[in-house]
C-alpha cells in the first residue's frame, strides 16, 4: 500500500545530503551518532486509552481521559507490551517506557494504591530488561474514589491527604527500585489534578497543604543514581478552570527550593505560551528538567506530536545548548480515535526528527552571525536551512537503525492491525 524501502536510492540520496551539509561544516555521521544516544520515554497510556489494569473502582475521580473508540486497544498488560514492542520496532534508537502506578500487575487481587510494592511491577522490569529499555514512573493521583471531588495532596481531609502521600511515597520507592534494577535512573513524576472549577475564596490554604504533603512525600531521600523526582505544573484543566493548586509558579518555586526536576508539559500553559522558551530559563535554576511533549489544539488536548515549529524549537533549545544530559524527554499524548501503534510511532518519530534537524544545523555559524549583529543574514540562513535535504539523512538513519524509513512503516502497522488488533473484541 505504501512505498517500500529502496535502500540503493536511500544510500545515493544520503551521499548527496552528506555533501550538502558538509558545505556548511556539518558532519551528518556525528549528528546521527549523537542522536542515537538520546532516549525518548514512550508513555504507556497511549496504548490503552489511559485505562490502566488495576483491580479497583476507577469509575470516580476523573483526571485525564482519551477520546475516540478506534478498535483494537490493549486490554491486558500482555497486549500492551506486545503493542509497545511493535511501536518500538518502528522507531529508530534505544528508548524508555513510562508507566503509571495504575498499570500494576496484582494477580487479579485488589491492591490499594498506597500499598503498591515493587513486586507489582517486577513483570515490567523483566520486560524492560528483555527489550533494553529504561523505565520511568508516575503515581496515579486520579481515577479513584479518593480523588472524586478533585483534590488529592491538597485535600482538606487529612486522611485523604495521607492516603495520597503514602501512594506517592510508595511510587518513589518503586521508581528507585526500577532504576536500580535497570542501571538507569527512573524519573518519578508527581502530577495531581487538584483545583477549583469556579473562583475560590482561598487559594493559599490548598497550596500550603500541597507544600506540606510534598515535603512528606520527599522526606526520605532516594538514590539519584536510581531515582529522580519531578513535579509537574498545569495552568488549568477540565473541572479546574479557575484555579489549579499546582501552578507553574508553585512548582517552579518548589523545584528550585527542594532540588527537584521541573516537568514542563507542552499542553499545560496558555495557548499562546510555548515551553521551548522556558527551557533555558528554568535550567539556570534547576539541575535537570522533564519534558512532556504533546500537542495542544486550542487547549490541553494532548494530540499526537507532529513535526511542528514548536517541536523543532524544543529540540533546538536542547541541542544548541548541549542540554541533552539535563533534559529528560517524555511524550504525553493519547489519541483513541486512530490506530494506537501508529500514534506512538508518528509522535515519537516526529520528536526524533526534530532532534536530528537540530543536530544537522550549523549552529556555530548561526551563533557567529548573531554575535556580530548580522541579524539579517541569521534570518536568511535559518530560512535556507529549511530546504536542505534533511529527509535523506533521516531515511538513512532509519535504515542504519534497522527500522522502516519514510512511510514504509505504515505497511507494518496495517499488517499488525490485520493480524492482531482486528481480532480483539
Amino acid at each position: 500500500m505504501f512505498p517500500k524501502s529502496n535502500d540503493a536510492l536511500i544510500e545515493t540520496s544520503y551521499a548527496n545530503a552528506k555533501e550538502a551539509y558538509a558545505a556548511y561544516g556539518v558532519d551528518t555521521e556525528t549528528a546521527m551518532a549523537k542522536l542515537a544516544t538520546i532516549p525518548i520515554s514512550l508513555h504507556c497510556w497511549q496504548g490503552d486509552d489511559v485505562g490502566g489494569f488495576e483491580v479497583a473502582d476507577t469509575s470516580e475521580g476523573g483526571g485525564i481521559q482519551a477520546t475516540g473508540n478506534y478498535p483494537g486497544k490493549a486490554r491486558t498488560v500482555a497486549e500492551l507490551r506486545q503493542d509497545a514492542e511493535k511501536a518500538l520496532s518502528l522507531i529508530p534508537g534505544t528508548h524508555r517506557f513510562n508507566l503509571h502506578a495504575s498499570y500494576a500487575e496484582t494477580g487479579g487481587r485488589r491492591v490499594e494504591r498506597n500499598e503498591l510494592q515493587l513486586e507489582h511491577f517486577q513483570g515490567w522490569i523483566d520486560w524492560a530488561k528483555a527489550n533494553n529499555l529504561g523505565l520511568d514512573f508516575n503515581p496515579t493521583c486520579y481515577a479513584h474514589s479518593k480523588a472524586a471531588d478533585g483534590f488529592t495532596l491538597s485535600h482538606n481531609d487529612a486522611g485523604i491527604r495521607q492516603f495520597w502521600i503514602e501512594h506517592c511515597i510508595a511510587s518513589r520507592k518503586i521508581g528507585e527500585a526500577m532504576g536500580r534494577a535497570l542501571g538507569s535512573p527512573t524519573v518519578t513524576n508527581v502530577w495531581i489534578p487538584d483545583g477549583f472549577k469556579d473562583i475560590p475564596v482561598d487559594r493559599n490554604r490548598p497550596r500550603e497543604l500541597l507544600r506540606q504533603s510534598l515535603d512528606a512525600v520527599f522526606a526520605e531521600p532516594t538514590d539519584p543514581a536510581c531515582n529522580l523526582d519531578a513535579v509537574e505544573c498545569k495552568l488549568f484543566g477540565l473541572g479546574l478552570e479557575s484555579c489549579t493548586v499546582g501552578s507553574h509558579e508553585f512548582y517552579m518555586g518548589y523545584a528550585v527550593q527542594n532540588d527537584k526536576l521541573l516537568c514542563l508539559d507542552a499542553g499545560h500553559f496558555h495557548p499562546t505560551e510555548v515551553i521551548s522558551d522556558k527551557i533555558s530559563s528554568v535550567l539556570l535554576y534547576v539541575k535537570e528538567i522533564l519534558l512532556h511533549v504533546s500537542r495542544g489544539v486550542r487547549w490541553d488536548s494532548d494530540h499526537v506530536v507532529v513535526l511542528s515549529d514548536e517541536l523543532r524549537a524544543i529540540a533546538e533549545e536542547i541541542i544548541r545548548n548541549n542540554f541533552q544530559d539535563r533534559v529528560h524527554i517524555g511524550l504525553d499524548f493519547f489519541d483513541a480515535s486512530i490506530n494506537r501503534i501508529g500514534a506512538w510511532a508518528t509522535g515519537t518519530r516526529a520528536m526524533i526528527k526534530a532532534l536530528l534537524i537540530a543536530l544537522v544545523e550549523p549552529t556555530n555559524m548561526l551563533r557567529e552571525l548573531e554575535l556580530s549583529g548580522n541579524y539579517g543574514a541569521r534570518l536568511a540562513m535559518l530560512e535556507e536551512l529549511k530546504t536542505l535535504p534533511f529527509g535523506a539523512v533521516w531515511d538513512y538513519y532509519c535504515v542504519k537503525q534497522g527500522v522502516p524509513p519514510g512511510s514504509a512503516w505504515l505497511n507494518d502497522v496495517a499488517q499488525y492491525e490485520a493480524d492482531v488488533l482486528s481480532k480483539r473484541s
